[in-house]
């Protein structure tokens, strides 16, 4: 019994090292995009120098909505991500392993849910209007790193979904379990 209680607070160290480390990095792109974004505007000569030289000054010239709106995508997804991860932080740092059902994680593991399919939705739909602006002529090679895993999102989400749901009622059963003792 110990040593599985042992294994799993290994586990669950791991995960919190891990989890902190994506979020750092998720971070770390969040806050380069948002500097490129705003060093685009300004002074777009540099941006080739910049984080992942994500250079959209072509699109910029050509329709600044399909340019304003490619970027809200990009950045919408990447602080997304990174509020995700933070969460995910939450979640491994507060959930007590001797006591895992309450309604604090279960409430947790449901939002966890709502940003994944989030996240996989905007992904969808910024990927779908990226091609819809490459027929109309504009070059976005270098977007799709940005929403090449929308459907992985969306899926991803459906099962969290799933596991958020069976939690909610192992609380449920927990409570009714400790009002009849």
């Amino acid at each position: 019994m110990k040593a599985r209680l042992k294994t799993k607070n290994f586990v669950f160290k791991g995960l919190k090292i891990v989890s902190w480390i994506i979020f750092i990095g998720l971070c770390i792109d969040a806050g380069g995009l948002i500097v490129n974004f705003i060093i685009s505007l300004f002074k777009p000569e540099f941006v080739q120098n910049l984080y992942q030289k994500l250079d959209l000054h072509e699109m910029y010239e050509s329709s600044k909505l399909a340019f304003f709106g490619m970027y809200g995508f990009i950045l919408t997804i990447a602080i997304l991500k990174a509020v995700l991860f933070y969460i995910v932080i939450v979640l491994v740092t507060k959930i007590n392993i001797s006591e895992p059902f309450n309604n604090f994680v279960s409430r947790l593991i449901y939002k966890i849910s709502y940003y994944t399919l989030s996240i996989g939705l905007l992904s969808f739909i910024a990927k779908k209007l990226a091609k819809d602006l490459q027929h109309n002529g504009f070059v976005i090679d270098n977007l799709s790193q940005f929403w090449a895993d929308s459907q992985a999102f969306i899926l991803m989400s459906a099962v969290i979904y799933v596991i958020a749901t069976i939690f909610s009622k192992g609380v449920e059963y927990q409570e009714e379990l400790e009002e009849t003792v």
